[in-house]
């Protein structure tokens, strides 16, 4: 694939305007008190990995509803003191998978948190998390449509609310430091991180790569890959439903976030990705209101800069988080 969206000069400087509603502030503040009504329990269970050079919980705590969700705290073995940590937020269709999957950042000598994501993981890795709460809509194949006539039946609207309840479990544990926390995904994964860090102040970090969930209209209008293509596919079919649904995403939308977000950020973007194209990640960027900075991967696609932006989290890891 050759390059197809804007050139790298133009995009450093893209910062289109935000759909953003009157309301939105308060629609999340609203969400977020009514999902504290419900007790956090959350609980950790020893659990046998067959790994030695770590200790592992199987995580479970009440996210959106009070809706159990599922997750992995892996720390380094025979740690004894609060660490540093970071929760990481999954791909579009995968789940928690196995505590192996997830040892990067706990060798590196950090707390790992891994958030499931309801009603995913049979797209990829495996899950545990239903998502007891369909959308009141028909809806395409996928996750992109659920509930998509209403904000306050969106799909996201819970996955975004159990995502920061996933920080206020993490805490729980005596070996997770409250004032050291990161946040990290990728594609899916880096659109929670991108809500998370504009919804809950005080984090030390987020890694935010190559990000869905943002831009939605753009990334409808020019590329046909899925998981965007689930939105273009429904108003095909339903096609009075245009300014709804665009309506809703803007609740959702990563460059609503990131204008309120003040975390410092790692992103990465790849420039040949036709999953989530680089202008809907540089105008999540470039709306990012902390401190950040840009890793650009020109000659790939959807996979990014994989096991090379690693490494440049590992580092960058290591000089965000003091104290260790």
């Amino acid at each position: 694939m050759p390059l197809f969206d804007k050139p790298l000069s133009e995009l450093r400087d893209y910062r289109p305007e935000r759909d953003e509603q009157p309301d939105f502030d308060e629609f999340w503040s609203g969400t977020l008190a009514e999902a504290a009504g419900f007790p956090l329990d959350a609980r950790f269970m020893p659990y046998d990995a067959a790994l030695r050079l770590v200790d592992v919980f199987d995580v479970r705590y009440s996210g959106w509803g009070g809706h159990r969700i599922a997750g992995w705290l892996i720390v380094p073995a025979g740690a004894t003191e609060p660490l540093p940590t970071v929760v990481h937020y999954i791909g579009y269709g995968g789940g928690r998978g196995f505590p192996h999957d997830w040892l990067t950042t706990a060798v590196a000598g950090f707390a790992t948190f891994v958030m499931d994501t309801r009603g995913q993981g049979s797209g990829g890795s495996p899950g545990d998390t239903p998502d007891p709460t369909g959308g009141q809509n028909a809806q395409t194949p996928g996750f992109m449509t659920r509930g998509v006539l209403d904000p306050a039946d969106y799909y996201y609207r819970r996955v975004f609310t159990d995502a920061v309840r996933a920080l206020d479990a993490a805490v729980e544990h005596p070996l997770v430091d409250a004032s050291r926390l990161v946040i990290a995904g990728g594609s899916q994964g880096g659109g929670i991180a991108t809500a998370v860090a504009g919804l809950r102040p005080g984090l030390v970090g987020a890694m935010i790569d190559v990000p869905f969930l943002t831009g939605f209209r753009r990334a409808t209008e020019i590329v046909e890959t899925l998981p965007y293509y689930e939105i273009a596919r429904y108003l095909s079919i339903h096609r009075d439903h245009e300014e709804q649904v665009f309506r809703t995403l803007s609740y959702f939308d990563g460059m609503n976030f990131a204008a309120r977000a003040t975390t410092p950020a790692l992103y990465s973007v790849a420039l040949m990705d036709t999953t989530c194209p680089p202008s809907t990640v540089f105008g999540s960027y470039n709306h990012y209101a902390g401190p950040k900075d840009i890793k650009v991967w020109p000659y790939n696609k959807h996979e990014g800069g994989q096991t090379f932006q690693t490494r440049e989290q590992l580092t960058w890891l290591r000089d965000v988080v003091k104290g260790d």
